[in-house]
């Protein structure tokens, strides 16, 4: 099977200490992940993001710097890449009508001091959404992570 590569733009959106991530249940089970999705032909990765957030979150952003870079090579019928991209916040869309994620049941804001506790997917974002948060060094390529790969807790 000849397996193609799909770029997801995802947007890290900061408010008072804390990041808004999608809730996702899916056979009994919660967990979060970023605002975001499949970057269109003709169509930039901050065009992408913005427009992925907006219609997941109902919410407007102008999209910064890209700040990291985490693939899915395997567990999906494509390779993955997601590209997140630090995003400032503008204010809710007003009427917006949301287009959500398969088994999205709501929308949170996590506490940005608390991630490496929380289910946030792909696990090895967590630590360097911190690391960022507090002004610390980061790491921009966090390599691939794929289901059954040891939880990123530190």
């Amino acid at each position: 099977m000849e397996r193609t590569v799909r770029n997801s733009a995802k947007g890290l959106i900061i408010r008072d200490g804390k990041m808004a991530a999608i809730k996702i249940r899916d056979g009994g089970e919660e967990w979060f992940i970023m605002p975001g999705g499949g970057q269109e032909a003709e169509e930039t990765l901050n065009e992408a993001v913005c427009r992925e957030v907006s219609e997941e979150l109902g919410i407007e952003v102008s999209c910064g710097e890209l700040l990291f870079v985490i693939e899915g090579v395997h567990g999906e019928s494509f390779h993955r890449v997601d590209l997140v991209f630090h995003c400032e916040y503008i204010g809710e869309i007003p009427d917006a009508e949301l287009h959500g994620d398969t088994n999205q049941v709501g929308i949170e804001w996590l506490d940005i001091s608390l991630l490496n506790t929380l289910p946030l997917y792909p696990s090895k974002l967590r630590r360097q959404i911190m690391n960022y948060y507090e002004g610390k060094t980061y790491s921009v390529y966090l390599g691939n992570e794929e289901a059954g790969d040891p939880e990123c807790t530190e």
